[in-house]
């Protein structure tokens, strides 16, 4: 089982080094073991102010504090990790320091940057967004109620005689519907 001072030291390495710390496999579950361990030793009601008791909940808060520490700048390494990997195509590095949790961690990241990078590189090229961002011209040709576009704002609501610059998806619906009817563009 891990100890206050295996516990201490680990946050220790984590914190003056750049790199991933390698730990155990098992560390967060010997440091929940331990924590249980703590935790049920400074609840004991028997000799509440002993002195014994005072400093294992002390220790028990520390060591609580200790571990979310270690925690984050862990966190911290593996999204620096998966933006150096994403920019770079590098990703083994400090790879074999993570816990399986902080690996499938990276992993999301990895593949959220790359949907992100897709996304970015289609909008330079122009592809696909600017289809999605086509208008077309429609003049009502009854009353519409308001009702929601694609993105979820209001539209409307239309008077018979309308006309409105809305996205060509919205206005094929409308003009299918019998509620507007396509204005050409000469």
């Amino acid at each position: 089982m891990i100890t206050y001072n295996e516990l201490y030291d680990a946050l220790r390495k984590e914190r003056y080094s750049e790199q991933l710390q390698p730990i155990p496999k098992n560390f967060v579950k010997e440091v929940s073991s331990y924590l249980k361990d703590k935790k049920e030793l400074a609840e004991k009601d028997n000799e509440d102010f002993s002195e014994a008791v005072l400093k294992t909940k002390k220790q028990f808060e520390n060591s609580v504090a200790i571990f979310k520490e270690l925690m984050l700048r862990r966190k911290k390494k593996i999204l620096d990790l998966a933006f150096v990997a994403a920019e770079t195509g590098i990703s083994k590095r400090d790879f074999e320091n993570m816990l399986l949790v902080e690996k499938e961690c990276f992993d999301g990241i990895m593949k959220s940057l790359e949907r992100g990078d897709k996304k970015i590189n289609e909008m330079l090229k122009g592809s696909d967004s600017e289809e999605k961002n086509k208008n077309k011209m429609v003049v009502f040709i009854e009353d519409t109620d308001e009702f929601l576009d694609l993105e979820g704002n209001k539209l409307g609501p239309f008077k018979k005689g309308d006309v409105a610059n809305i996205a060509e998806e919205i206005a094929n619906i409308l003009v299918v519907d019998k509620k507007a009817e396509g204005i050409s563009e000469e």
